[in-house]
């Protein structure tokens, strides 16, 4: 998938969640379909919602910036990360 269809995915998604906090919730509840993060979130925040997917078997994408995470998830602040939970 490239980096535009992927933007207009997460776009029109019908459910995601923005937040580390919220993104793992959905893993652990196996809520998420997909999950979104931000390269330039720190390792320590990045790391355990990245192993959580990968053992969930949950798609990771990454997203270059957090600022650019934020934007495309529709709102005015950074993100390090976000779940999609329904397309």
């Amino acid at each position: 998938m490239s980096e535009d269809e992927l933007i207009a995915r997460v776009s029109q998604a019908g459910q995601k969640v923005v937040g580390t906090k919220q993104t793992l919730k959905a893993l652990e509840k196996g809520e998420a379909v997909m999950v979104l993060l931000a390269r330039d979130a720190e390792e320590k925040i990045s790391a355990p919602v990245a192993a959580l997917a990968e053992n969930k078997g949950v798609k990771v994408h990454y997203i270059e910036t957090m600022s650019e995470l934020g934007k495309i998830c529709g709102i005015k602040v950074k993100a390090a990360a976000a779940a999609i939970i329904e397309f």
